[in-house]
């Protein structure tokens, strides 16, 4: 069990420490929804979950089977719903990879990538793209 404490500190903005770590970090409201965009709103966050947790797991089997995944990289785009409630209604998810793995790695890679734990909770009416590129 992890516990993250939480203080909205006005102003649309909240402070969050990490229990265990210490860790600060903030959040604030988007600019298209009454914030100053000056950090990652909450559904930034949830985006850029996925994309942690995507490569996270596959670096965790890369531990495992002695992958080399230095240099890879995620980019996440964030779609928000236009109608209500407002709600995030697609994620797109592009990993890029260094090409020096076998058909077979890459395919392991893939299906581990959508069975991260974020993937499985996010709602099924979040469309999910993901593709892993191999450059």
């Amino acid at each position: 069990m992890v516990t993250i404490n939480l203080e909205y500190t006005d102003d649309l903005r909240t402070v969050a420490t990490h229990g265990p770590s210490g860790t600060v970090i903030q959040t604030d409201a988007p600019t298209d929804n009454m914030g100053k965009g000056e950090f990652f709103s909450p559904t930034d966050l949830c985006a850029t979950a996925l994309g942690s947790c995507i490569i996270t797991t596959i670096g965790i089997k890369g531990l495992q089977k002695g992958w080399d995944l230095k240099g890879s990289k995620v980019r996440i785009e964030k779609i928000m719903s236009q109608d209500t409630p407002r709600r995030i209604a697609q994620l797109n998810v592009a990993v890029k990879i260094p090409d020096r793995f076998s058909d077979k790695d890459k395919k392991h890679m893939l299906n581990i990538a959508h069975a991260c734990p974020v993937h499985k909770s996010l709602h099924p009416d979040v469309q999910l793209n993901v593709s892993l590129d191999w450059v």
